[in-house]
């Protein structure tokens, strides 16, 4: 068997090379759609990065908040350039919360991790679950969120702060990208990159994890969602798992501004509406 080619399968952008063209769209439709929504700042740390992006509709009916966590591989990419994404649970009446957070390699994974957890938990203040969303690294720290045990991090907390999480071309075994170039931001090694996937944390029986990728993503991307949802989904956790037809690494969440589309749809749902 040929040994699997891990930089070829993880790089997305150069699989995708309009990406830039992608991205600037991103830029600049999320800072459309906040001056038609603007949000409000919650910061949740020091410095601009650690701030909570929250968009609240007019008449809320979600018995969640939604938070959604952005990508760009740990190393890339703030909040402010999926601000429009917010659109399509924001008209069912579901309040949205983008965070922040800093990157590597001025911080670790791990540390982004604790800094998503203390994102979380200022949110927590709101009184409502949270249903966890990301995409790429997002769909990882939206995995290790569901995996968190809050009570252990806060008495003061619900056990399930967050029920379900819904991970879009989510990592969820990070020691494919130790011989990655992607790592040279990263630094981790076997142990450290082990210690930071959510596929090796403890499954989060009684919960709901939906792990989606688009249909035209590389094997390892499709591998690594439909690995969480066997190896969760055998230690009773209710595990989905799609692959969208005719989706790549950054189109496949073009769906979330779409009110109408069954992504919305179905983060809507497990927002309780």
């Amino acid at each position: 068997m040929a040994a699997i080619d891990y930089e070829a399968q993880y790089d997305n952008r150069a699989r995708v090379p309009e990406n830039p063209q992608i991205i600037a769209g991103w830029a600049q439709d999320a800072a459309d759609f906040r001056q038609e929504a603007p949000p409000t700042a919650l910061p949740y740390g020091e410095g601009e990065r650690l701030t909570i992006d929250l968009f609240t509709p007019v008449e809320p009916r979600g018995l969640a908040t939604l938070v959604f966590i952005h990508g760009g591989y740990w190393r890339a990419l703030d909040r402010s350039y999926f601000s429009h994404l917010a659109r399509g649970a924001l008209e069912h009446g579901v309040s949205v919360a983008i965070p922040g957070y800093d990157l590597c390699p001025q911080v670790s994974v791990a540390d982004i991790v604790d800094q998503m957890r203390a994102a979380c938990r200022v949110l927590a203040g709101l009184g409502r679950p949270l249903v966890v969303a990301g995409h790429s690294a997002g769909g990882h720290l939206a995995a290790c969120m569901l995996a968190t045990d809050w009570k252990s991090l806060d008495p003061e907390l619900p056990p399930a702060l967050v029920p379900a999480a819904y991970a879009i071309s989510g990592l969820f075994d990070l020691r494919p990208l130790v011989s990655t170039s992607i790592n040279e931001a990263l630094c981790l090694d076997d142990d450290s990159a082990r210690a930071a996937s959510p596929l090796f944390m403890p499954a989060p029986a009684g919960l709901s994890l939906d792990a989606v990728v688009g249909g035209d993503e590389s094997e390892e991307f499709l591998r690594q969602s439909r690995m969480i949802v066997d190896e969760w989904g055998a230690q009773s956790v209710a595990t989905r798992y799609e692959a969208i037809p005719d989706r790549h690494h950054f189109d496949v969440v073009a769906p979330l501004s779409d009110p109408d589309s069954p992504m919305t749809r179905r983060l809507v749902a497990l927002s309780g509406l």
